[in-house]
């Protein structure tokens, strides 16, 4: 019973000091500041370029946003604007008659429940038509600041690679990394490992020998 327990004590201590060196190496490559792919100008348009962003690049959301928050200045705007129309206006987002949808109904709630003004609540957040958490912890990292983890395709697949969980379905991921992560460095590694699974870290053939964490992954040489 004793032997076990300092086994279990040595593991988790080695696990965290591994957890530690892995966020100092991504610290010392991508820094320490706060930043954000989507580009935005109000908390809800950052909410609809985050709905937009789903199965879709941040470059495309952006392409057609840069239009889009023209066209549609306000929140009574969005309400307004003719499903069919709009559409089209996201139609090169993918799935836009669902996101068409769900724009409406997000806009609609927040001038009917929410006095035009995106809560700060998860709860709140993922009522709304639309929003996951992922799309909240987005909103809730950018806008109000609130220490999230936000679990897309590349969080997943790079954090399962560092060893850091061991889960596949993204909410588990989320609370198993809300566990093994300090607090301080929850929004830094939405970013950073958006930008390692983007530039080396591939879904089919990571690029281990261009890698700056490859003498810190336990899955080197991984080839999916």
């Amino acid at each position: 019973m004793i032997n076990a327990l300092i086994f279990l004590l040595w593991y988790h201590y080695n696990m965290n000091r591994k957890i530690e060196q892995q966020l100092e190496r991504l610290d010392e490559e991508y820094g320490t500041d706060i930043r954000i792919f989507l580009e935005y100008k109000e908390p809800y348009e950052l909410l609809i370029a985050t709905i937009l962003s789903a199965q879709c690049t941040d470059k495309r959301v952006n392409e057609v946003t840069k239009d889009l928050f023209v066209k549609y200045p306000t929140l009574e705007a969005f309400d307004a604007a003719e499903l069919k129309e709009l559409e089209q206006d996201i139609r090169t987002c993918g799935f836009f008659k669902m996101k068409a949808k769900h724009i409406k109904g997000a806009v609609h709630k927040l001038i009917r429940d929410h006095n035009k003004e995106v809560p700060s609540d998860i709860r709140e957040l993922t009522a709304l038509p639309g929003v996951g958490r992922k799309t909240a912890n987005v909103v809730r990292t950018h806008i109000f600041l609130i220490p999230s983890i936000v679990v897309d395709t590349h969080v997943k697949r790079v954090s399962r690679r560092l060893g850091w969980t061991k889960e596949t379905d993204p909410e588990k991921i989320e609370f198993d990394l809300m566990k093994k992560i300090p607090e301080d460095h929850w929004c830094l590694i939405n970013q950073d490992l958006i930008t390692l699974g983007r530039s080396i870290c591939h879904a089919r053939t990571a690029e281990c020998g261009a890698c700056f964490m490859s003498g810190l992954c336990p899955r080197k040489g991984v080839k999916a």
